[in-house]
């Protein structure tokens, strides 16, 4: 125990009062990816738990965009999120975008099937983070365990050319919908 000042103590790495409250001195601020860096090297997983997919490979070679959001089946991004990538796909594509990929923090056999209710294949891949790996190294996870029972994705859309950020739109707070909507990305290509 160090003391700091009159009414202040550093116990075990906190900075705490007199009255025992205690602030952490060992929290480190991050930041979500920025543009001009590339991806991380992550397994993630499509249809089920033996189609392994790694970031590195699927998003190396070309022009391409990865949306984020916060579960399947959610009202949000079943109604608009990813419709609008499914249904701008041809467009995306006719202006050079090789992959679309949605990415949750979800199980895989879910992912498969939110996707076929939505009638994604071959227009958005649906690839399951399933502990999450990806979105911390992207540092786009938002603490949804009250509502979705864990760590999930905040909602956002990128584009990834030769597996580095060319693009990033993140919705404020994580939970909203307008600037990583399909619409809004074709305007950035």
């Amino acid at each position: 125990m160090l003391k700091v000042g009159y009414s202040t103590v550093f116990k075990r790495g906190r900075l705490c009062s007199l009255s025992s409250r205690c602030l952490s001195t060992t929290s480190v601020l991050s930041m979500p990816i920025k543009v001009g860096e590339k991806l991380p090297s992550v397994v993630l997983y499509e249809g089920n738990p033996e189609n392994k997919v790694n970031t590195s490979d699927l998003f190396s070679k070309g022009k391409c965009i990865i949306f984020g959001i916060p579960g399947a089946f959610t009202p949000t991004c079943t109604k608009s999120h990813a419709p609008g990538f499914i249904e701008n796909s041809d467009e995306l594509k006719a202006k050079g975008i090789t992959t679309i990929a949605c990415v949750s923090v979800n199980d895989p056999f879910v992912m498969d099937a939110w996707g076929k209710s939505l009638s994604a294949e071959g227009k958005v891949r649906m690839l399951a983070d399933t502990n999450g790996e990806f979105t911390k190294k992207i540092d786009m996870e938002l603490d949804l365990t009250g509502p979705l029972g864990g760590i999930r994705s905040r909602r956002y859309a990128m584009i990834v050319k030769d597996g580095v950020v060319e693009a990033m739109n993140a919705e404020p707070g994580g939970r909203g919908f307008s600037c990583s909507a399909a619409e809004e990305v074709i305007k950035l290509l």
